[in-house]
């Protein structure tokens, strides 16, 4: 099952827009005989979007380019955003749940809190697709996302290959002192990418290659949330930290921010995620050390066509079932979620160009933002 976008976000919107202007254009048809018209209005089947925020960059784009996509396919589309703010999520999909949606797709502010109405959403009939973040419960119709696991083994893996870890030596240099920057602790996605990273710096850890130093959380992935919490973090360390790994561009370019003002920013390897514009113009700058691109112009279609096959009882071949105990890293939750992940690849400095930018991921501008023009690759 393979679909894709050929660009991320607009190119799609525009092509249905411009289809919906030459039909409201064109010259008046003759009626079809009435077997073959098409549903009235009252037959039509309708969907709701649940957004945890617009905040974030890419959740406003996804929410337009799902709902062209869910119209191209005859569905109307009820869209709403939480502007994070847990209640009012849940308040939002009870009254889509009145409204009559038979579908619902949810970015959840909260995965436990999300249940709540997702439980009853469930037991109304209403198929409920959790998108890219996990919603607690077995009664979702499905989940879909990335390999989070595997970000968080990427992200560890990248700043341990920067620091030649193999051959860091102990006896001379000390432990390599490590700052842990986990992302929002009400995102089960932030989970899984912690348990990734530990599968990999665990046993450096154990076997005392490896010290972490100071290991926080940023509250809803915020940069300065980030920030702050770094600068603490080398007062505390007096500036003796020797790599980071952060769970998101957003919050390793705020803790660079803080590494900056004490001349360690390209010196001490650092991990993000999302390979944004802004984090790859850092790489190339030689600052982030590495991003996780997880390419959500494939998750947009993928969600559409799961949403679709789970509401014409259609067989999906590549959903697998997996405990919620997996999902969540926590043994005490149970039931069992049929789960759908997409895979990611890691951003370097020797591959953002093939990765991102000849991609079209990101713009070539962007990401090579204020680097001289004697240092840039060519325009692909």
């Amino acid at each position: 099952m393979k679909r894709t976008l050929s660009r991320i976000g607009y190119q799609l919107i525009s092509m249905v827009a411009a289809a919906s202007l030459i039909a409201a254009c064109a010259p008046a048809a003759t009626p079809a005989p009435a077997a073959t018209q098409a549903p009235a209005a009252a037959d039509t089947i309708k969907i709701g979007l649940s957004f945890s925020d617009f905040a974030t960059e890419r959740w406003k784009i996804e929410a337009d380019q799902m709902t062209a996509l869910l119209e191209a396919k005859g569905y109307e589309v009820v869209v709403q955003e939480a502007n994070h703010d847990v209640k009012l999520q849940n308040d939002q999909i009870d009254n889509m749940v009145a409204q009559g949606v038979k579908g619902l797709i949810i970015v959840a502010e909260d995965g436990d809190a999300a249940a709540t109405s997702v439980d009853k959403a469930a037991a109304a009939g209403v198929k409920v697709l959790a998108y890219d973040r996990l919603i607690k419960s077995a009664n979702i119709a499905a989940y879909l996302s990335f390999n989070n696991v595997e970000v968080g083994r990427q992200q560890a893996q990248g700043v341990l290959t920067a620091l030649d870890i193999e051959n860091w030596d102990v006896a001379a240099n000390g432990p390599v002192r490590l700052v842990k920057l986990g992302g929002s602790p009400t995102d089960n996605n932030a989970i899984l990418f912690r348990k990734g990273q530990d599968e990999v710096l665990q046993p450096y850890v154990d076997n005392g290659t490896i010290e972490v130093v100071a290991d926080q959380w940023v509250d809803n992935w915020d940069a300065a949330n980030a920030q702050k919490i770094m600068e603490n973090i080398l007062t505390a360390q007096q500036n003796d930290i020797d790599a980071v790994v952060a769970s998101n561009d957003g919050t390793a370019l705020g803790a660079l921010q803080a590494m900056k003002a004490q001349g360690l920013a390209g010196s001490v390897p650092i991990s993000g995620q999302d390979a944004t514009a802004d984090g790859c113009n850092s790489i190339v700058k030689g600052e982030l050390t590495v991003s996780i691109l997880k390419d959500i112009r494939n998750l947009v279609p993928e969600a559409v066509d799961l949403m679709d096959a789970l509401l014409t009882g259609t067989t999906v071949p590549e959903l697998k079932s997996y405990t919620m105990a997996e999902l969540t890293n926590d043994d005490s939750k149970t039931g069992d979620v049929p789960s759908l992940f997409l895979p990611v690849d890691q951003v370097n400095k020797d591959n953002v160009y093939d990765l991102v930018v000849k991609s079209e991921f990101q713009a070539y501008d962007d990401v090579y933002r204020d680097i001289p023009e004697n240092d840039r690759p060519p325009k692909p």
